[in-house]
Order: structure tokens, then C-alpha cells, then sequence
């Protein structure tokens, strides 16, 4: 800390009375929490102002990371520990009584992701500070998050996250920073004094973006990077004449359908509405983030277009941002009178690609008929950028009308459409998988053609997550544990870690580490009492699958598992297999109906599994509510066993897996994205691998897939879909979850079938593994100790080092 622990207190007390005017005797446990808040946010504020005068100095380079989400979670305990000021937090409220636990449990979540995207965009932020570089990360301040989950007979209910409905204490508005923004209208053709040609935009809506900063503190260093979101507002203030003469709703009704970008995170992109409302948000925050970065770099005197590519980069998390290839294009070419192969020079100088994902579905493609609606000019750009992108490939390629086709950033057809990825491939000087095992497909699979044309461009990234959050804050025991006998130095470099490996071989410090497991499964226990009032045995193994919920990351092969083991235990209620208790978390996206039926599902099944006496207890099954970040740093400290059964080929990387491994959980997986890493760290004979490869998929695939025949054939399989398609799990719903086994039958998109009994064989081992508790006690700690590779300061070094060049800033 920068001031005295005394002094440190007293700045809790004064933002108890000063800024909240409470006192301790009438002050609540929230109360107490924005203080703490406040007294911290202090602190980083005036790391922040130094952070910022340096960086403004020294004329820096910068990368700007721009992301439609950032999964921030709660920030309280995180920036305690990068200030070095939580026992003096412990000791002030102990004094009043008041217990930290339930201080920090007051702040809510920073609602502005969806999984793992977002989280990741959070960690990066993190390790961006605690590595000295200079940093900015751009996103919306969305209004509500995706959504609040609440189970109802077992189905979802999405309500609105009003994340800020009482405020957050770590943000810092600043409407000078506001922009204006275009939409809609169209292009009139026009010619300047020199008689040259001039597109002009006209007849356009406008709409603002404010500027709220969340500053991002790095650990263990003075630096204090900033996470930058917009709000959107109307330019049309109240009309007034209107309003006066009766018509309230016609009075606000532009300054609502201003606001509306930046309310909801997501919204349903099923319908016309929600797919435009969508483009409007992504082009929206693109457009105020490259005004604002711009303003930036014009700020120190000598700073030019010439230089703007040497003191600028930009990372376009997925293809979300895409739109910003145009948008800087058409600031440099229409606004700035730049040449367009001087513009796109800089435009190919400036922008990196991360891609997230091989599933086609969600590689972003936009109409070209609501392009050329809400963004005319943009249309035309993108249009130009093709043609030319085009003719190079005809040079490459002469009289290859194939290739053409396929490297196209305009899909021909009934519905033309620009497809984005496409487009951040083309504009981009770097493209990135975030997994060995991505990256090779996104190569060989997805963009061979692009891979070919642009040799060097695409690289691997592999992802990683911050220890801080994931270990030291969330795991304090076993942090403590580690730190007492390897010092703490892996906080801040996890290649540290490393070092407990030996203890491994230590009896006694075995029993502590599977001790501070047990108590973590005790914590977690009476959360699972409170939220979804089931009793469940802490020594029962934990098996823990907490995602995104997606046909691909494969709930319902857990869950068809899941009724193996039930069917067995009626048949034979003294069969000898270890207590498990099965622990989901996932949300499913509002119009995705058969991801919300699964959900249905596994509520249905552990409604019936947890009240059949029959069993013993042996099984139990928890779907969490609400799954979000603060929900998981409860639950993952908890787990014993770590659930990654995506079908091979389609998890780009999965973040999940390391934050679980990282705390001495042992993953069940596939050889997919990031398992394919960590099974080479950890060995082995400490994961459990099972079901078909990547090679293997296609290869049955490219037979022809047949389920059904799967299905007639194997007793068990049969058994287990028509028990959970028939009624006996929803008696007073009949017939509601027939899709899900139908789907099975007909469709299996992602081979559950074809990966059952190798999925059912890797938990028997799992189920063998366990009744030796030296020999897991070991594997656990071999999992901690060898997941180094997966900290995101490692990937945030990769990327600076291979991509961004930027000098730390200390």
C-alpha cells in the first residue's frame, strides 16, 4: 500500500460517513462493501493518474483490445490483493463486527459476458497490468447482462441482470470523452472543389457514447491499465411540445431507441429485430473506441498518420469487432483524404484477429440487405476491400473461380452476406487459434486457402487464465499451503509452481492438500443446500461440469452417463461404486431450444435421483442457478473431478479445464482444444482421455454418421435415450424433452453416441482412481503443479512478444 494500514482504515470509515453518509452502527454489510470499495479504489486511482502520465510521456505504443465482452466478475478482493491492503480490510471490519466473507459477497457481478470469451478478455486485462504494458480494453457498458437465471420446475427463466442497479464503486465517468455515432441513411454522391468524387453520408440517426473507465490493476507492480465501456445515449433530448400536449411515449421515444444498444448483452438474435439490434451494438462501440484511440494518438505533438501504425495495434476479439476494418477505412479514406492503398496499408499495420471458434454457426456473417441499411457506407467498403482482395487472389490463382469463391468476403447467393471472419482474416496483419490443437485445425480446416495465400499470418495462441483470481484469491487455503513451502513468488510467475511437484511424495502435506479439498467441498455443500436445497456428502467425489450450455460441449453425455449409473444402482442398489455427486452450472441462450431442454433435463433427472431412497444416496445431481464468475471461484476449489467432453475438433481452447486443474481437480476429457495441452503437461496417467480424435471424427464422419443405427444396437445406449425421452422424469409435463431424444437418435451432431461406452470406461477408472487416495492425492497435486503453461501472463507474453511489440512500462 501507498498509505499507512491506520490510514487505510480510516479511508474506509470516511467513505462510510463522507461518501455514503452510514455510520458503523446503522451501516449494512453492502454499505460496508462500497466503502471497502471506495477506500481501494483509492488507492489504484492514484497508481492509475502516475500509470497514465508515463505512458503519456513516453509517447508509448499501445494495444487496444476490443471485445463485445469482458466477464469482469466482482473486483473487490482482486484489487485488495494487487494493493496489498486485505488484512487491514479483515482487521478494520472485524472491529465492527462485520465479517469480509460477506462484504465481498455484496458486490455483484460485473455482468458483461456470457463464458468463456468474456472471462478470458478479463484475464487478459489482468496479466496486461501485472506485465507493465501499456493497455486498453474496449467494450460496452451494457445496462443489463445476458441474463439471470432462475430454475422453475426445472427450466430456465431468464430475468434481466441489473448488475448497476446499485451503483459501481470502481467506475469513472467521463462524458468529455463522449462520441457521436452514425447509423442508417444513405450515400449521395458528391464532388469536392477539386472535382473529385466524394461519398457523403446523409440522413443519418445519430447516437452518443459515454466513457465509464474501470481501472485494472496489475498485481505486484504500480501499473494501473483501464478497461474503457460505452453507454449509449440519444442525441434527442425530451420533446418537450409533445410531451406537454399529451403524447408521453412519442416525447421519449427516440431518446429510448438511443439507449437501447447498450441495454442488454446479447440480444436474441432469432428474430430481424434482435439481429440488427445486435450490428448496431457492434458497430457502435467499434466506432467510439477507434474515435477515442484516435484522439489519443493526436494528443502528443509530432504524432501522425505516418506514425500511427508504430504507436497503435488493435486485437479484435473474434470477429464481433470485425466491423472496425471498415470503419478505419472509411475514417482514412473518406474523412482524412487518404489514398486507399495508403489507408489500407495502415488499416493491414494495425489490426490482429483472434479467432474463437470453428463452428460455422458462429463465424459472424451479416446480410448484405441490413448492412446496406444501418451502415451504407460501410456496405460499399467492404465491397471495395473484396474486389481488391479478389484480384489479388486472381493473380495468385489466374482463372480460379473456386478459389475465389471459397476466399471471398461476400458469400454469393439468394441472401448475399459478408462474411466476417473472412473480412478479419483479409485486414488483419496476424491471426491467432488459441489452442495447438485449434490452431492446426483452423489452418488445415477452416482457412486453408487464406493460410496459403497469406504464408506466416496465422500463429497459435494458447490460452491461459490469471492465478490470481484462479488460485490465490478463490483457493486461499491451498494458496497459503503452496506459498508456505515454495514462497509466493508463483503468484506472479506460475512457472514457479512447479516446485511442489516433489511434495507430492510428502504424506503430510498430501493430507493438507486433500484436506483443504474436503473443507472447499464442505463450502460448497451448504451453497448447494441454499440454492437448490439438496443434501449432499462431502466425501462423495465432486464431478464438476460448469460451462457454456452447447450441444457441442456435451451436457447430455454426462447426463446419459449419469443415468447408467442410476439404472445400475436400481438394478442392483448394494453395487459397490463410490458416492458421486454431479454438479452443473451453465446458462443457455434465450432462443437456443434444445441447450434450455437439456437444462430441463438434468433438472429433471436429479429431481428424481436426489429423492430415490432406493440408491442410497450414491447419486446425487445439482444444476446451480445463475452460473457467474463469483458462483464458479466457489465451486471450482470444490471439484474433484473436471468434466471437458466437447467432441474433438470442436472446443477451440476451453478455459475451464486449466482454472480447474490449476486447483488439484482432475479432468475427464477428450483429446479437444486445450486438453490436448494439459494431457501433455500433467502426463498421461494423470487425466483421463477418452472417446474418438479429431482424425477419427471426420473419418466417420465422412462415412456417413448414423446414430440410430448405434442406437438399435447397443442395449444400454437404447436404455438410457427412450428413459429419458419417455414421461417417467416429467410425469406432469409428458412429452417435453422427446426433442432431446429424438435429436439423439436422428441427428447427434456432435457423436454422444458414438463417444458413450469410451466415456462410461474413463469413469470407471475415475470411480477406481479415486477409492486410492494416495494415488489421487498425487495426481492432484501433479495437476497443480504442471499447469503453469496455462497462466495468462504466459499467452499475454506470447502475444506481445509475437505480435504486439510493445515495451513494459514499469
Amino acid at each position: 500500500m501507498n498509505i499507512s494500514k491506520d490510514e487505510f482504515k480510516e479511508s474506509i470509515l470516511v467513505h462510510l460517513r463522507q461518501s455514503l453518509a452510514r455510520v458503523p452502527g446503522n451501516a449494512t454489510d453492502r454499505d460496508w462493501s462500497t466503502a471497502t470499495s471506495m477506500a481501494v479504489k483509492d488507492l489504484i486511482t492514484e497508481r492509475f493518474i502516475n500509470t497514465m502520465a508515463k505512458h503519456n510521456e513516453q509517447n508509448v505504443r499501445r494495444v487496444h483490445y476490443l471485445s463485445l465482452e469482458f466477464l469482469m466478475g466482482r473486483l473487490l478482493s482482486n484489487n485488495m490483493a494487487a494493493t496489498g491492503c486485505v488484512e487491514a480490510a479483515k482487521e478494520l471490519l472485524n472491529e465492527y463486527g462485520v465479517d469480509i466473507n460477506n462484504v465481498i459477497d455484496e458486490e455483484d457481478d460485473m455482468a458483461l459476458g456470457n463464458g468463456g470469451l468474456g472471462r478470458l478478455a478479463a484475464c487478459f486485462l489482468d496479466s496486461m497490468a501485472t506485465l507493465d504494458l501499456p493497455a486498453v480494453g474496449y467494450g460496452i457498458r451494457y445496462e443489463f447482462g445476458l441474463f439471470r437465471q432462475e430454475i422453475e420446475n426445472g427450466h430456465q427463466i431468464e430475468h434481466p441482470d441489473s448488475w448497476i442497479k446499485f451503483g459501481n464503486p470502481w467506475e469513472f465517468c467521463h462524458p468529455e470523452y463522449t462520441q457521436t455515432v452514425k447509423l442508417y441513411g444513405c450515400i449521395e454522391n458528391v464532388f469536392d472543389d477539386s472535382g473529385n468524387y466524394k461519398p457523403e453520408w446523409t440522413n443519418y440517426k445519430e447516437v452518443q457514447g459515454v466513457a465509464y473507465d474501470v481501472p485494472i490493476a496489475g498485481y505486484g507492480t504500480e501499473t494501473v491499465n483501464f478497461l474503457r465501456l460505452w453507454e449509449s445515449r440519444s442525441t434527442e433530448d425530451l420533446d418537450l411540445s409533445a410531451f406537454n400536449e399529451g403524447g408521453y411515449i412519442e416525447a421519449v421515444s427516440e431518446k429510448i431507441e438511443g439507449e437501447t444498444i447498450s441495454k442488454v448483452l446479447y440480444p436474441n438474435d432469432k428474430t430481424v429485430n434482435g439481429k440488427e439490434l445486435r450490428l448496431c451494438q457492434q458497430y457502435f462501440f467499434v466506432a467510439c473506441s477507434l474515435k477515442d484511440l484516435i484522439r489519443r494518438h493526436f494528443r502528443p505533438e509530432g504524432n501522425s498518420w505516418a506514425n500511427f501504425a508504430d504507436k497503435v495495434v488493435i486485437q479484435l476479439n473474434d470477429t464481433h469487432p470485425a466491423i472496425a476494418v471498415p470503419e478505419l477505412m472509411r475514417i482514412l479514406h473518406d474523412e482524412e483524404g487518404l489514398v486507399w492503398n495508403e489507408a489500407w496499408a495502415i488499416v493491414n499495420k494495425v489490426f490482429a484477429y483472434t479467432n474463437h471458434t470453428l463452428l460455422p454457426e458462429a463465424l459472424e456473417q451479416w446480410s448484405v440487405a441490413l448492412m446496406r441499411r444501418v451502415l451504407p457506407r460501410h456496405a460499399q467498403i467492404i465491397f471495395e476491400i473484396n474486389k481488391r482482395h479478389l484480384s489479388e487472389v486472381q493473380k495468385k490463382w489466374p482463372g480460379d473461380a473456386a478459389k475465389k469463391e471459397i476466399l471471398s468476403i461476400v458469400q454469393e447467393g439468394h441472401n448475399q452476406s459478408f462474411r466476417m471472419a473472412h473480412l478479419s482474416v483479409v485486414g488483419s496483419f496476424s491471426v491467432n487459434g488459441v489452442a495447438a490443437l485449434h490452431t492446426i485445425l483452423l489452418k488445415a480446416n477452416l482457412f486453408p486457402e487464406f493460410d496459403e495465400f497469406f504464408p506466416g499470418k496465422f500463429n497459435n495462441k494458447t490460452n491461459g487464465v490469471t492465478p490470481r483470481r484462479w488460485l490465490r484469491n478463490c483457493n486461499e487455503e491451498l494458496s497459503a499451503l503452496i506459498t508456505s513451502k515454495i514462497g509466493e513468488g508463483w503468484v506472479k510467475d506460475l512457472s514457479e509452481i512447479r516446485a511442489i511437484e516433489p511434495f507430492k511424495e510428502d504424506a503430510e502435506f498430501r493430507k493438507d492438500f486433500m484436506e483443504i479439498k474436503h473443507r472447499n467441498k464442505v463450502k460448497l455443500a451448504a451453497v448447494i443446500k441454499d440454492l437448490c436445497d439438496v443434501e449432499v456428502d462431502p466425501s462423495a467425489i465432486f464431478d464438476v461440469q460448469i460451462k457454456r450450455l452447447h450441444e457441442y460441449k456435451r451436457q447430455h453425455l454426462n447426463l446419459l452417463h449419469i443415468l447408467k449409473l442410476y439404472k445400475d444402482l436400481l438394478d442392483n442398489p448394494d453395487l459397490d461404486i463410490h458416492p458421486r455427486v454431479f454438479i452443473f452450472g451453465a446458462k443457455a441462450a434465450p432462443g437456443y431450444e434444445l441447450a434450455k431442454t437439456i437444462i430441463k433435463a438434468i433438472n429433471a433427472v436429479g429431481d428424481k435421483v436426489n429423492n430415490d431412497e432406493r440408491i442410497k444416496g450414491k447419486l446425487k445431481v445439482v444444476f446451480l442457478p445463475n452460473y457467474r464468475v463469483s458462483l464458479a471461484s466457489r465451486i471450482i476449489p470444490a471439484s474433484d473431478l473436471s468434466e471437458q467432453i466437447s467432441t474433438a475438433g470442436k472446443e477451440a481452447s476451453g478455459t475451464g479445464n486449466m482454472k480447474l486443474a490449476l486447483n488439484g481437480s482432475l479432468t475427464i476429457g477428450t483429446l479437444d482444444g486445450a486438453n490436448v495441452e494439459i494431457c501433455e503437461e500433467v502426463g498421461e496417467d494423470n487425466i483421463f482421455i477418452f472417446g474418438n480424435t479429431v482424425e477419427e471424427v471426420e473419418a466417420i464422419q465422412a462415412k456417413g454418421y448414423d446414430p440410430q443405427k448405434i442406437y438399435e444396437e447397443n442395449e444400454t445406449i437404447k436404455h438410457v435415450v427412450d428413459w429419458i425421452g419417455s414421461n417417467y422424469f416429467t410425469p406432469d409435463e409428458p412429452g417435453v424433452l422427446n426433442s432431446l431424444r429424438d435429436d439423439l437418435i436422428y441427428h447427434d451432431s456432435f457423436m454422444v453416441l458414438a463417444d458413450f461406452e469410451a466415456y462410461c470406461e474413463a469413469q470407471e477408472k475415475v470411480d477406481a482412481a479415486y477409492r486410492d487416495k494416495d494415488k489421487w492425492a498425487k495426481m492432484a497435486i501433479v495437476n497443480t503443479a504442471f499447469v503453469d503453461k496455462f497462466s495468462s501472463d504466459r499467452t499475454i507474453s506470447d502475444y506481445n512478444n509475437d505480435i504486439w511489440k510493445l515495451e513494459p512500462i514499469g
